[in-house]
């Protein structure tokens, strides 16, 4: 899909307004556009064009060249010599550290969960954890992928610290396109169930230790599950200049 159709299909009420209380105009078109990137609408390696954004966004050509600018600096948007600035794909390489990564800041966020979450706080994983159940029970895998979602965002603030849960966000939205495609590996949400349980249950009996064993595992990719993933990628987000 090009970003011109990904733009064409996206609701009109999704990009209005742009202005935001205490944000500028570049600010809530850079947060519209990673949203985009990040929920799958604009795919690794679409070509970003200044003037099409303009004219979905209904803005001149400056705050989408800033907004391009700030995505840049994050990592989600690159330049290209022949393609212009485009959704950043990420080499296989680079994406299975991202992923070792992941499993441990993932890993210390539940560590810190147990030693820290309040009980409201294990009641509402605990809660999450039931409604991915349900989403399991109904094959429901956008829903499965977007209550996962929540349950890590959940583990991140019962782990009460800023910097780690801000890093850990950060590096989860830069590989979200690419985790999207770990979901609908089959068995996958199966196995997340499971996986959650061990966390959760590790959590509830404030075992540190066995709670960052448990998340660390439940996102790293090892073995058959990192062959099954890599084929699962179609070419286009691995593909490198």
């Amino acid at each position: 899909m090009t970003a011109r159709d990904a733009i064409a299909e996206s609701h009109p009420d999704d990009a209005t307004p742009l202005r935001g209380r205490g944000s500028t105009l570049s600010e809530d078109l850079r947060s519209a556009l990673e949203e985009m990137i990040v929920s799958g609408q604009l795919q690794p390696g679409t070509r970003l064009d200044e003037a099409e954004i303009a004219a979905r966004f209904k803005v001149s050509r400056t705050p989408v060249r800033e907004a391009l600018k700030a995505l840049i600096a994050t990592g989600l948007v690159e330049v290209k010599s022949r393609q212009g600035v485009t959704v950043a794909t990420i080499s296989i390489p680079i994406l299975l550290e991202m992923f070792e990564m992941m499993a441990a800041l993932e890993g210390l966020c539940a560590k810190l969960a147990a030693r820290r979450a309040t009980t409201s706080e294990k009641a509402n994983l605990r809660a999450i954890h039931g409604r991915l159940i349900e989403a399991l029970d109904a094959s429901e895998p956008e829903r499965f992928y977007a209550i996962n979602h929540a349950f890590h965002d959940a583990l991140y603030d019962a782990a009460h610290t800023h910097f780690l849960a801000g890093q850990t966000r950060q590096l989860r939205r830069r590989v979200a396109a690419y985790r999207r495609h770990v979901t609908h590996q089959p068995g996958r949400m199966a196995a997340t169930i499971g996986e959650h349980a061990r966390i959760l249950e590790a959590i509830e009996h404030a075992d540190a230790e066995r709670a960052f064993r448990a998340a660390s595992e439940h996102v790293n990719l090892l073995g058959d599950d990192m062959a099954d993933f890599i084929s699962s990628l179609p070419a286009a987000l691995t593909q490198q200049s």
